[in-house]
């Protein structure tokens, strides 16, 4: 199965070891991946904002640019979001019967968890991650995509790995996007309500499907030197650290 990966741009600018991380968990599992050269911005931010008009231009390139592919992968609940739901509406504003009969036979976007659960059929990637660890389930995998518990069974399928329940886990970390850059004080205060939690569980690591929302919470923990790192979830289903020597020893590791 060949899929188009969409890094969105976040993760090419500032967090690449997130998209490297489903690159390698993907081949590992068999799925031939593919990056498009031509995509750029889905247009996320500036439709959030109201601009759809302004957002045709990269509605076109991104149909260029996945046109082909039996799936996409997208490691990021908003922007897959974006493309599955805001799309369409971009394309009926224009008033172009063509581009709305385009985005309606696109390929199917997945984000990461419903791509490895539904697609593929797994559970268990074969991964390996020897620390406790907590989830924050982003508002949009959550209430735009509906993923569910797909996420927390990847998790807690994995080798080593220690879960702890987040508090108040379904409550919004505060970015939010353009939401951060205009209700700065807002957002920070909702930031620290869930940087709090995290340090409530005492797990060594947060993990979450969006950068965005990582960035925004990973950055609060590490002003207050929480001493909690964060990690895409791709990042730790991709983890084998540590397995080939453990396997040596004791057997498989459960």
């Amino acid at each position: 199965m060949t899929v188009g990966l969409l890094p969105t741009c976040l993760n090419d600018a500032l967090f690449p070891e997130a998209a490297k991380a489903v690159v390698h968990l993907l081949r590992r599992l068999g799925v031939v991946v593919d990056v498009p050269g031509r995509q750029t911005c889905c247009g996320q931010p500036m439709i959030n904002s109201g601009y759809l008009d302004e957002a045709v231009p990269l509605l076109r390139n991104h149909l260029a640019a996945v046109a082909g592919y039996e799936a996409i992968v997208v490691p990021s609940g908003s922007c897959a979001g974006s493309i599955r739901h805001q799309h369409r509406l971009v394309a009926q504003r224009s008033g172009d019967p063509a581009l709305v009969r385009a985005v309606e036979q696109a390929p199917p976007v997945h984000d990461l968890s419903e791509f490895l659960v539904d697609v593929l059929d797994v559970v268990d990637v074969g991964a390996y991650f020897p620390h406790s660890v907590t989830y924050h389930p982003t508002c949009h995998s959550l209430r735009v995509l509906g993923v569910g518990d797909r996420p927390t069974r990847l998790l807690q399928a994995v080798r080593g790995l220690r879960w702890t329940d987040l508090p108040a886990a379904e409550e919004c970390c505060g970015f939010g996007g353009t939401f951060a850059v205009k209700n700065p004080d807002t957002s920070i205060a909702m930031g620290s309500d869930k940087a709090r939690h995290v340090q409530e569980t005492g797990a060594e690591v947060l993990v979450a499907g969006d950068s965005s929302c990582l960035m925004h919470i990973g950055g609060l923990l590490g002003r207050q030197r929480a001493g909690v790192r964060v990690m895409h979830l791709a990042e730790v289903l991709a983890s084998t650290e540590g397995l080939a020597s453990t396997e040596g020893r004791a057997g498989p590791a459960r």
